[in-house]
């Protein structure tokens, strides 16, 4: 029970030093976003796009916490994303497209040409949930900010009249 309770005061101390990052809000909105994007594309290639994270991270000054918070989201949300990445890899891909490998038998190819769609479809769609996210959240932690400031304002106002009084 007790290591219940230090998981839980450990994951809301780690959601505060999240919430009140370095560099303000568009950083962990941007880390959300990169993590959610590289998702949508990493189960076909069999998490090789995982890596993907840390240099995108970097190159877009994206919060790395913030990201596999993001990654993980999108683990949830993959399944039913499926049948869109497909639909969308699907036209943008050639359609007399085929894959054959003269060595593999033909529900290999087949099965490549599906994961090709599932790639390239989750790249659009990917960047497309990245860039929908990415505006909400650093709108929410926004206005999370300046009613924290709000509040410690009022806060500190109280008890400088609570001296004066006294």
């Amino acid at each position: 029970m007790h290591r219940l309770v230090r998981l839980g005061r450990w994951l809301k101390y780690k959601y505060m030093l999240l919430l009140r990052a370095e560099g303000g809000a568009s950083i962990v909105a941007m880390g959300f976003a990169i993590g959610i994007a590289v998702e949508m594309f990493t189960l076909p290639t069999l998490g090789v796009a995982f890596v993907l994270i840390f240099p995108l991270c970097f190159l877009l000054r994206g919060n790395l916490p913030a990201a596999f918070i993001g990654f993980v989201i999108g683990k949830i949300i993959y399944i039913p994303m499926m049948y869109p990445n497909s639909k969308v890899g699907a036209w943008i891909l050639p359609t007399h497209m085929s894959i054959h490998l003269p060595v593999v038998p033909e529900w290999l190819n087949r099965l490549l040409l599906a994961n090709l769609k599932l790639i390239v479809g989750g790249m659009v769609d990917g960047a497309i949930l990245g860039l929908l996210c990415y505006f909400p959240i650093k709108i929410s932690l926004n206005l999370y900010k300046a009613k924290r400031r709000e509040r410690r304002k009022l806060s500190r106002s109280r008890l400088e009249a609570k001296a004066v009084a006294e």
